[in-house]
This record gives structure tokens, sequence and C-alpha cells, in this order.
């Protein structure tokens, strides 16, 4: 598998990673609105009113989380696989002595093969130290030293 088939499959996982949280995130969506379409006033005033702000509070989260799995789309449509770096940048694979690295967006650990890697963002830690690093570049995270040892 070549550089480019890397980065191709690990952009596809992502994509899948993304999908999978909208699709979870309007399921959830769905069942709260269809829960508060079945909900009708009873004879327990308190009981209504406080069920209907749990559900708007429900409603709530579920729209911040649509938000930010929207905003890992746009992100990720933006990464393109085609190109090989020389610096570590969105859309790079960074291999230090202990870890692989995809930056893009946060999305865990990906297995390709017999392979590691963990897709992560430049807004977290790690991708912010990663950032801009070439072959040869050394940095220290949770008080471990690592050199890159390969970048595409």
């Amino acid at each position: 598998m070549t550089e480019l088939d890397i980065k191709a499959q690990l952009l596809s996982r992502c994509a899948d990673y993304v999908a999978q949280r909208l699709a979870t995130v309007r399921a959830a969506m769905a069942a709260a609105q269809a829960s508060a379409n079945t909900e009708g006033k009873s004879s327990a005033g308190d009981k209504y009113e406080t069920g209907r702000a749990m559900m708007q509070l429900e409603r709530d989260l579920h729209a911040k989380q649509l938000a930010e799995a929207l905003k890992l789309q746009k992100e990720l449509a933006q990464i393109t696989a085609a190109h090989l770096h020389q610096t570590a940048q969105p859309g790079s694979v960074v291999i230090t002595e202990h870890q692989r690295f995809f930056l893009g967006i946060g999305a865990g650990k990906l297995t390709l093969g017999p392979d590691e890697y963990f897709a992560v963002s430049l807004a977290s830690p790690i991708g912010a130290k990663l950032h801009g690093l070439r072959v040869g570049g050394a940095l220290v995270f949770n008080n471990r030293r690592s050199q890159i040892i390969g970048l595409f």
C-alpha cells in the first residue's frame, strides 16, 4: 500500500466516523422530538412543566452535538489525502518512534492492517506539538520525548 493509499484510507475512516456521529445525533434528535410530540398535559401541572423543560434541555444538548459533528465534517472536507507533505499539517501522517498520527480531526484510534494510527486534531495538545515539524524533529509530550522518523 502506498503512502497516498494510507492517507486516503485514513481520511475515509475519519469520514465514516463523522457520518456515524451525525447519524447517531440525528436519530437521538428524532427520538426526542417523537417523545415530545407524545407528551400530553397531565393533571399534575408541575410534572408536565418539568418534563417539558427536561425535553428542551435534551433537544439543546442534541443540537449542540449536531453542530459539533457538522463542524468536524466541514474541517474534514478541507483536508486532502492527495499530497505528500514535508511538514506536519492537516492531512499529514506523522510517524514517531512510538506512535503513528493522522493530522485532521480527533477521531481516535484507527487500524489499517497491522498498524494503528491516532487521528488527532491540530487543536489537540499532541496535534499542536506536531504541527509544522519535519522528519528528524522532536517533541516532548507527557514527559516522553519522541522523534519524527516518517512524514507523508
